[in-house]
């Protein structure tokens, strides 16, 4: 399933804040751009992450946020990429998701 247009929209607006963004559909769902680097992703299920660098995977894991990790077929090795999910509260929280997109932005 691929991402819908209103979920591109809202994702915009939600972080509106973080200054020109841009966007590129891919594997189903949307990387998040800000001056051609990548903070964000919106799966193809809908649900946005942030990516994480340096002091900021200590601040996700701190902060309880969920990391994205999956496993292949076959395999009983788990795979953590670099990227948390929003916590719902700041998926109504444009100011606050601006927010800490600016600071992983930071790290990147």
């Amino acid at each position: 399933m691929a991402v819908t247009s209103e979920q591109i929209e809202a994702a915009r607006d939600l972080f509106g804040d973080v200054g020109p963004i841009t966007t590129r559909k891919m594997f189903g769902g949307l990387g998040i751009y800000s001056e051609g680097t990548i903070f964000a992703i919106l799966m193809s299920d809908g649900q946005l992450k942030l990516k994480g660098a340096g002091d900021m995977i200590e601040t996700f894991d701190a902060e309880g946020w969920e990391r994205w990790t999956y496993t292949r077929d076959g395999s009983d090795k788990i795979t953590a990429m670099p990227y948390w999910s929003l916590p719902d509260a700041l998926l109504d929280d444009p100011d606050e998701a601006s927010a800490w997109a600016q600071r992983a932005l930071a790290a990147l």
